[in-house]
């Protein structure tokens, strides 16, 4: 359930685009990031960074395409967030106790993994140039396509691409999990 509320922003988005159209689905996400941040805190008694961040920019730039009857503000989105993504990786390897690749990662396995902290910082990096590299697609895609192929970038293209990335990533890390002590015979 938790992860049907963390993707209906988008969902509500592309739907209601099919339909109505940019200005419409902006609307519509203006206010699903909105619920999506109301609910969370009702639900867990806290924000989510992310969720303050998303719903910052969503409604700021999200405004100024419905009150400028300007697409451009929106398509820029999601090359803000990437962009915002990019530096916050980056930042974290000198900033903090562990690389944001580190402590996001690793909260995904129940045992500890075994990788150097150089190996961390690398992978970091790697985080920090991904969201670079899609934060610049989404702007050429935004101006040198049609409005329909860049909804269906910003939906499809820059989820399966974010999937693509972690993958490889989850498999190496999980090869490197601290064994289990082996069980003493009785």
């Amino acid at each position: 359930m938790k992860q049907l509320l963390e993707w209906a922003p988008l969902l509500l988005f592309f739907a209601v685009f099919q339909v109505f159209g940019i200005y419409w689905a902006t609307g519509v996400l203006m206010l699903a990031s909105t619920a999506v941040l109301v609910l969370h805190r009702r639900s867990t008694g806290q924000y989510k960074t992310i969720h303050i961040v998303t719903t910052a920019v969503v409604l700021i730039l999200g405004t100024a395409t419905l009150v400028l009857h300007d697409k451009r503000f929106i398509q820029w989105k999601p090359t803000l967030l990437l962009g915002v993504a990019a530096i916050a990786f980056l930042g974290s390897a000198v900033i903090g106790r562990q690389p944001l690749a580190r402590r996001m990662l690793e909260g995904v396995f129940d045992a500890p993994v075994l990788v150097t902290a150089r190996a961390w910082l690398v992978l970091n990096t790697l985080w920090a140039a991904w969201f670079a590299l899609l934060a610049a697609i989404n702007i050429y895609v935004a101006r040198n396509f049609s409005e329909h192929a860049w909804v269906n970038f910003k939906v499809f293209g820059i989820t399966l691409a974010m999937i693509a990335f972690m993958i490889p990533q989850v498999f190496w890390l999980n090869g490197r999990l601290k064994p289990a002590p082996a069980e003493e015979p009785s």
